[in-house]
């Protein structure tokens, strides 16, 4: 691995699912990628499989540590040399009852998937700014929607929104910050390989979908990378919605 060859991203959450596709496309881009993941065994199959496109490095990480985070950009510029994006994906949910939702779980899916993102931008801004470089937060339609017993995650996903454009304020100019919430995103080909269960969909749930099909996480890479790029220099503080139009979808019954 060669320091200051590539510009370097860091995606949390990227041993599986969307942070995996993301990381996967940002090698593609040319980035070097680290995979910041809690899942030891994801994150080691993740950075074999993806070797072959670029330098590519796993550091076990929890980001709701504050000092597991400043491990992480220290790996990264003793690795790579430099910061030049962040993706902040990692995130876990809790869906229960509210009456049994015990204020552990609330603060665990608090401090993985609002404050992990708080962490990373606090710890690495001072390299993005060297830099001009980007922060992408991975956020939810459920930041906008709910279904019943989702109060930790949507509560977390809505905090993300929000976070996004204070960042984008107080790292202006040199850093930009946006956000992207994806709707229902089929995940499944992109666990590691001991949870990748077969989960058909169904007609009727690519139906559901103005676009016709249910996501995939290539679609929301694919937004990253382009908040990423340099097309992308006049955009900041912003929320996408990738969900193929639900969300937009009025619903009679």
């Amino acid at each position: 691995m060669n320091a200051d060859s590539h510009r370097t991203a860091i995606i949390t959450g990227a041993a599986q699912g969307i942070g995996k596709a993301t990381a996967r496309r940002l090698l593609r881009d040319d980035f070097a990628v680290v995979i910041a993941d809690l899942d030891a065994e994801a994150g080691r199959e993740t950075e074999a499989e993806l070797q072959v496109l670029g330098d590519v490095l796993f550091v076990e990480t929890d980001v709701g540590s504050e000092d597991g985070v400043v491990r992480l950009a220290a790996k990264t510029v003793e690795t790579f040399g430099r910061i030049d994006a962040v993706v902040n994906n990692a995130g876990i949910g809790a869906n229960r009852p509210l009456a049994r939702l015990a204020l552990a779980e609330w603060n665990r899916v608090l401090a993985t998937n609002l404050t992990g993102a708080f962490l990373c931008a606090k710890h690495t801004a001072e390299h993005l700014r060297v830099h001009r470089g980007a922060i992408v937060n991975i956020a939810s339609t459920r930041a906008l929607q709910s279904e019943p017993n989702t109060e930790a995650y949507a509560a977390s996903k809505g905090g993300i929104v929000a976070l996004t454009h204070a960042l984008a304020m107080s790292l202006a100019p040199e850093v930009r910050v946006n956000c992207v919430s994806p709707g229902w995103i089929d995940v499944t080909p992109w666990k590691k390989r001991s949870n990748r269960k077969a989960q058909p969909l169904s007609a009727a749930d690519h139906a559901q979908h103005p676009a016709g099909r249910v996501g995939r996480p290539e679609d929301v890479a694919d937004m990253v990378a382009y908040l990423l790029s340099f097309e992308a220099a006049f955009i900041t503080g912003q929320n996408f919605v990738v969900d193929g139009g639900m969300t937009r979808k009025m619903i009679y019954i």
